[in-house]
């Protein structure tokens, strides 16, 4: 794979300068010698992942499974794109970290995926509370696979840090089967799949490329700064991490959300939290004080206040209200 990385079946596995034990009926592979450094994502320990590669033209695919629960970090930079899909993931602690992103400390990202764009870092650790399954794609910007017409090397991609696209999603999906159990029609068929790959990356970062439209937050913009409220909606978040999130100055930001979203940052945060509350109502097992507790608020007074103040009435009586 030019400019990132090649794989060949039944080598041995070369990271961070030590050799990974295979998973039965795991094959191997190896980048070249002058890209080994960082030119697939690093685990440390090495020993707790078994790793299996092929390679096409401009694409390398691998995934990697965790062997053990123990605690372990990763990281990678190269001059490819890496796409990241987590078929499995789920930690007690830890965070991630790509590189023009607030950090993210997202406990259950299982079918979420991450873009990390050429040049960028990405990395982080975790304590694994089920055993980790996650498939890379590391692109070649100048690969043969990319459809002249897409100007593809020619394009600014914007990191991108756990979500989800269907169409992404299993165009991925696709891929990965090809290295686990390629059929009659490999290299074809993944060479094809990786051309498709290619496509849905440009289309997922096209919304980066529209402007501000009547003084609101791009559509870019309106789908991150949610995404993120959402997975983090039980913790406080800063006004100044949105504003990031949005490449945007707080106050710039405050208004351009208010005319997008019809209400302040803090409301919408709010109004989610007390949604998600509702969620949690509806299962009895769970009483008001620990719904309170596991949506962020310190207390049950709190809570009954700030549920009250957006629903006209308090959580005891909601929850006696639904069928």
């Amino acid at each position: 794979m030019a400019g990132c990385a090649e794989a060949t079946s039944n080598q041995p596995a070369a990271v961070a300068g030590a050799p990974a034990p295979a998973m039965a009926g795991y094959h191997r592979s190896v980048p070249p010698h002058h890209l080994q450094a960082h030119s697939i994502v690093d685990y440390s320990p090495s020993e707790i992942v078994s790793r299996r590669s092929a390679a096409w033209p401009g694409l390398l695919v691998e995934t990697v499974q965790v062997m053990q629960h123990r605690p372990f970090e990763y990281g990678f930079r190269a001059p490819c794109h890496l796409l990241i899909a987590a078929e499995v993931g789920e930690r007690l602690d830890g965070e991630t970290f790509v590189e023009g992103l607030p950090r993210s400390s997202l406990r259950d990202f299982t079918r979420k995926l991450t873009f990390v764009p050429a040049g960028h870092v990405f990395r982080g650790s975790q304590r694994p509370r089920v055993l980790t399954r996650t498939t890379y794609f590391y692109i070649d910007p100048r690969g043969p696979l990319a459809d002249p017409t897409l100007r593809f090397s020619e394009i600014e991609f914007k990191p991108r840090l756990f979500f989800y696209d269907r169409d992404l999603w299993e165009t991925a999906l696709k891929l990965k089967s090809q290295v686990e159990d390629p059929g009659p029609m490999h290299p074809q068929y993944a060479e094809a799949l990786g051309i498709v790959l290619t496509h849905e990356l440009v289309r997922i970062n096209g919304d980066a490329r529209r402007p501000v439209s009547r003084g609101g937050l791009a559509c870019w913009q309106q789908k991150r700064v949610a995404a993120y409220i959402e997975e983090n909606v039980t913790d406080d978040i800063p006004l100044a991490t949105l504003a990031e999130l949005a490449r945007l100055s707080p106050c710039h930001f405050s208004r351009s959300f208010k005319r997008s979203f019809g209400m302040p940052p803090h409301r919408y945060h709010a109004n989610r939290r007390i949604e998600r509350a509702k969620l949690l109502l509806a299962n009895r097992e769970l009483s008001v004080t620990a719904i309170a507790l596991k949506i962020g608020f310190a207390d049950t007074t709190t809570f009954s206040a700030a549920f009250h103040r957006l629903t006209g009435q308090t959580p005891s009586h909601y929850r006696r209200n639904l069928n």
